[in-house]
């Protein structure tokens, strides 16, 4: 693996300082999009689990889906 990274490197040493500035800017963009999904995925995990608690505590109110989907689109307007 590390002679794979040395390599990538020496390589990347080469290019242009423009080339090298995008190569840097892609790379961290791929390590904040791995991040942001796994993040992504467990907040909405976690905020289904705390609605269904409250549900099942009784702690909400239920509606029609028909009822939620023209709230929904009176908040549009």
């Amino acid at each position: 693996m590390t002679s794979n990274i040395d390599e990538i490197e020496k390589k990347a040493l080469k290019l242009s300082v423009q080339e090298r500035a995008m190569l840097i800017r892609q790379l961290i963009e791929s390590l904040d999009e791995g991040d942001e999904d796994l993040n992504a995925e467990k907040m909405w995990f976690d905020e289904a689990k705390k609605r269904y608690c409250q549900y099942k505590d009784g702690k909400t109110l239920e509606k029609e889906a028909s009822e939620v989907f023209k709230d929904a689109k009176a908040s549009l307007r």
